[in-house]
């Protein structure tokens, strides 16, 4: 979260030199990525609770209204088909009508009488079609995986048949990564050369350079802000607020926090930063990297989580920027939908009016199967 006090890392040119080196123009780029990050998740957590609110105050209640007035259109429609005056034309519109409408409508709350109804007009069986596609899926899934899913898989509920399918995915990433360390502890067995035994002891001194650039600038505040040595009560209350931020800064390998700690605190100034010497600046933006990464994987969970909870599906593109605008466009599409459907329901009334509907209808799903032929 951005705070008020908080200022801004970043190397100014000196006076003294027109350019800025390679090592600090990463530094300033790589601190303008994380600055961005952090933005983009602060967003996100800003937005959240206005997508709460509108989402169960206004979508949830108005996709219940419409999906009531589906299912009272396909009551109405088997009326319909009894009425006099209907055509065997009419009647085989309407089986259509229903047989689409009900089978969307069963796969969001299981209705016995929906289900009597979509058979009688679809001529086969809602259970058992639902069952063969779920056998299908089962197909495909252990294709995927390469390993099967077991008999006592319940096909009549997609949700058990995806958990059944993530169970067995962990399983196999669980026995990937023992195998895997299992040939990791074969390969450390054996002789290694000089050539690998060098390349390990640079990697560990790297690390070392990495984790001692840190531990030095975490030291230095710590030092500072040690609670236990102030006798003023409000100031060690403020301290201790500060040390905290430190040590959860220091814990996460959070550079950047640290230096915004040492700015906001006056224990460094911007020339102290100017001067940071090449070397210095090589561990610092090793270890700025690695936060810029560290910020993409939380943006990439922050956004799964918001999808799953929401049911966005992944090809949807989604930004704290739009998803309330877009939201708000889907609310008034389903209340346009429950205008219509409260129209077209006023039709059933009139006998007339009714066959005029029928027509409509028969018309414009002539015109979608004309536009879908490929010439």
């Amino acid at each position: 979260m951005t705070r008020t006090n908080r200022r801004s890392v970043s190397i100014a040119p000196d006076h003294n030199k027109a350019n800025l080196s390679k090592g600090q123009k990463a530094f300033n780029t790589l601190i303008r990525q994380i600055e961005k990050r952090r933005h983009h998740l602060g967003a996100w957590e800003a937005v959240g609770p206005t997508f709460q609110k509108k989402y169960t105050d206004e979508l949830l209640p108005i996709e219940k209204i419409c999906t009531d007035l589906q299912v009272k259109m396909v009551h109405r429609l088997e009326q319909a088909c009894d009425q006099k005056g209907i055509t065997k034309s009419e009647r085989h519109t309407i089986s259509e009508l229903i047989t689409g409408l009900a089978g969307e409508l069963i796969e969001e709350r299981d209705d016995a009488q929906l289900k009597a109804i979509y058979n009688r007009h679809s001529q086969s069986d809602y259970d058992s079609e639902a069952a063969a596609e779920l056998e299908d899926m089962k197909s495909v899934l252990e294709a995927m995986l390469g390993e099967e899913l077991g008999d006592d898989v319940d096909t009549s509920s997609p949700q058990d048949l995806l958990r059944r399918a993530h169970a067995k995915m962990e399983e196999l990433q669980v026995r990937e990564a023992a195998e895997s360390q299992a040939r990791e502890e074969r390969r450390a067995k054996r002789k290694k050369s000089a050539k690998q035994v060098a390349a390990e002891a640079r990697q560990e001194a790297k690390q070392a350079q990495l984790s001692q650039s840190i531990r030095e600038v975490y030291r230095k505040l710590a030092s500072a802000l040690h609670p236990d040595r102030e006798p003023d009560p409000d100031e060690r209350k403020r301290k201790t607020e500060l040390m905290q931020r430190a040590n959860q800064a220091y814990a996460n390998n959070n550079l950047l926090q640290l230096l915004e700690l040492q700015l906001e605190l006056e224990h460094i100034d911007q020339s102290a930063i100017n001067n940071i010497s090449e070397d210095r600046l090589k561990h610092y933006n090793a270890i700025l990297k690695e936060q810029v990464g560290e910020l993409d994987q939380e943006i990439l969970y922050v956004e799964a989580r918001f999808r799953e909870a929401y049911g966005i599906p992944p090809f949807i593109e989604i930004s704290p920027d739009t998803v309330v605008r877009n939201l708000a466009g889907e609310i008034a599409a389903i209340r346009q939908s429950v205008h219509d459907l409260e129209e077209d329901l006023l039709m059933f009334e009139d006998p007339k009016a009714l066959k005029s509907w029928l027509k409509s209808v028969k018309r414009q799903r002539a015109a979608v199967d004309f536009d879908e032929i490929p010439f």
